[in-house]
């Protein structure tokens, strides 16, 4: 690992205590329905629907209350087009784009050991 805690700690003896920023921040990406959003929005712009059957069991009210979250955050472009029917399109902004960058190997990780590890806790 190339920085610890300690290191970070270094830097910023609050950070990732309570209270800390950084804990808002940890609960809005790493949440289960915000890192899904993100991960979706990681294959480029969509649309509400599209992003909706992306991110299979999220509710509407849960995928627009995550959406204006991760928008409110800077993570998330929300563009509105004045066409009839409305249309709307989600993507990562710069910082978004950064965030999932660093994460998708994460997520990797995550889809090449959950099998073993579900089956290991069963």
């Amino acid at each position: 690992m190339s920085v610890s805690l300690a290191d970070l700690r270094g830097r910023d003896p609050q950070i990732f205590t309570d209270g800390c920023p950084t804990r808002t921040v940890l609960d809005h990406v790493m949440g289960k329905w915000g890192i899904l959003v993100l991960l979706a929005l990681s294959d480029g712009t969509q649309r509400w629907g599209v992003l909706r059957r992306n991110v299979t069991g999220i509710s509407e009210k849960m995928l627009a209350s995550t959406l204006k979250t991760l928008e409110a955050d800077g993570l998330v472009r929300r563009t509105a087009y004045p066409e009839v029917p409305p249309r709307v399109e989600y993507a990562l902004s710069p910082l978004g784009r950064d965030l999932m960058e660093r994460a998708l190997p994460l997520m990797e990780w995550v889809a090449d050991h959950a099998a073993d590890i579900v089956d290991r806790s069963a």
